[in-house]
């Protein structure tokens, strides 16, 4: 039986066809084996199937002889947290993050949080999950439960002085996801720190029916509850998460939407200024903006292929300080060099607080410099072979080619990106210029009329 439900480097399936509960029992049994796991942390998300997945991932670790320590409703940096923080030998989250509401999906990581992807163990897992040739269990495991809420917090809150933080009002957005609970802990806490922090939330509550849809503030369509919120109580920013919450999205004092792109330059230049010389790994979809800006801080631009277990085994390799992907996935090497949707907004509070400065204006010259177009995304039949067709049309102009991920085509004064998604059967565009916004219309016009054809 082959399992179409695992991906480069996590499990993603519609629910009853690629995902259900025979196969999630087979997923439990095989990562306990696999790991030879002792003890293993398990956390979901709040879609309406999750809790009965995990259960029964959590009977396939029992019967592979594995403790299983429940940390209940969490967001997926809180099982990785746990990774590091217990004395565990991996975990798992249910999590389908923004994949449509009849998808589920799991992300796994080894002790210490230590990514697991196609390279680095997943096609084992997925191979003795396919056979399903599991032997009668000696001893089964032992279950329990525990939450690892205030040491995670403690742990958010050394990313920045509290003290530093000045008056700010801002909009929250948990999307009806997992984030609600962290940001009332946080609220909490700010409190009784006494520092001037307001929170204005929306679609707070964890509804798995996602009564305002899908958690994927990538998507446009999808912004508009949090600007409109911005605008209508004169916040200074506006923040929303995805259904997991590793994701974060910022928006400006004008309810203006900030491409995730710009955000990593702005955490690379923050890191960089305490500690010139270090390593800030980038994706290649859109790079000029973040290899300017690092340089010139006196850092090293290293690039990766996308996606976060790739991300991750690249820090641990370079021993980064501090990674990002224009989607809004932002890595950090004190949190076991995983992603983190939290950190990055209690960084750039802290920034605005410490500069006296709006995010507009934090990030208005860079988008200036370096414009773009964000990610386009298009649902075609064979997504190698558009690929194909777009270089083959830009060949003659003899761009400089780089296959990292998809292909990277860079004409001096515009570069672009052109990938099939590891998660969804997308193509996913993105272009960027030198300053010019009317040269990357023309550009994107340009490559869809060629991909059009070459469907």
């Amino acid at each position: 039986m082959t399992l179409s439900c695992f991906k480069a480097y996590d499990i993603r399936g519609k629910l009853g066809s690629e995902l259900n509960e025979d196969i999630a029992r087979r997923i439990g049994r095989a990562f306990g084996e696999h790991l030879c796991a002792r003890r293993v942390v398990v956390g979901s998300d709040v879609r309406l199937s999750s809790e009965a997945l995990k259960a029964v991932v959590t009977e396939g670790l029992l019967d592979a002889g594995t403790d299983v320590i429940d940390i209940g409703l969490v967001g997926t940096e809180e099982v990785y947290f746990a990774a590091f923080y217990l004395d565990v030998d991996g975990g798992i989250e249910i999590t389908a993050s923004h994949n449509p509401i009849d998808y589920n999906g799991m992300k796994l990581v080894r002790g210490g949080a230590r990514p697991i992807s196609g390279d680095t163990g997943l096609k084992e897992i997925q191979r003795l999950a396919e056979e399903n040739a599991f032997s009668a269990p000696v001893q089964r495991g032992k279950q329990s439960s525990l939450s690892i809420l205030e040491p995670y917090v403690d742990h958010l809150l050394r990313y920045i002085a509290p003290s530093r933080i000045q008056p700010l009002k801002l909009v929250v957005n948990a999307g009806n996801g997992a984030a609600g609970h962290v940001l009332d802990a946080l609220e909490c806490r700010f409190r009784e720190l006494a520092v001037p922090l307001q929170m204005i939330k929306i679609h707070h509550q964890p509804d798995g029916t996602f009564p305002h849809g899908i958690p994927n503030p990538l998507l446009p369509e999808n912004r508009a509850a949090t600007s409109e919120a911005v605008i209508a109580h004169r916040a200074d920013m506006g923040l929303a998460w995805d259904g997991d919450f590793d994701r974060c999205f910022f928006f400006d004092e004008h309810g203006r939407f900030i491409e995730g792109y710009y955000v990593v330059g702005l955490l690379a230049a923050a890191f960089l200024a305490h500690a010139s010389g270090a390593k800030i790994i980038h994706d290649p979809r859109l790079t000029w903006n973040t290899i300017d800006i690092v340089s010139k801080a006196g850092g090293i631009p290293i690039q990766s292929k996308t996606g976060h277990a790739f991300i991750k085994e690249r820090m641990r390799a370079e021993n980064a300080i501090y990674g990002g992907e224009m989607s809004a996935h932002h890595y950090f090497r004190d949190f076991a060099y995983c992603d983190s949707g939290m950190i990055p907004w209690l960084l750039v509070a802290e920034l605005m607080s410490t500069t006296g400065k709006p995010l507009s204006s934090l990030v208005n010259d860079r988008e200036a410099l370096y414009p773009c177009s964000g990610e386009i995304n298009y649902r075609v039949a064979d997504t190698l072979a558009a690929i194909r067709a777009v270089e083959s049309h830009f060949a003659t102009l003899k761009p400089a080619v780089d296959r990292t991920d998809g292909i990277s085509l860079d004409f001096t004064q515009w570069r672009m990106n052109l990938r099939a998604s590891n998660t969804e059967p997308l193509l996913r565009l993105n272009v960027e210029s030198r300053g010019d916004a009317v040269l990357i219309d023309e550009c994107v016009r340009k490559v869809e009329k060629i991909i059009r054809d070459a469907a």
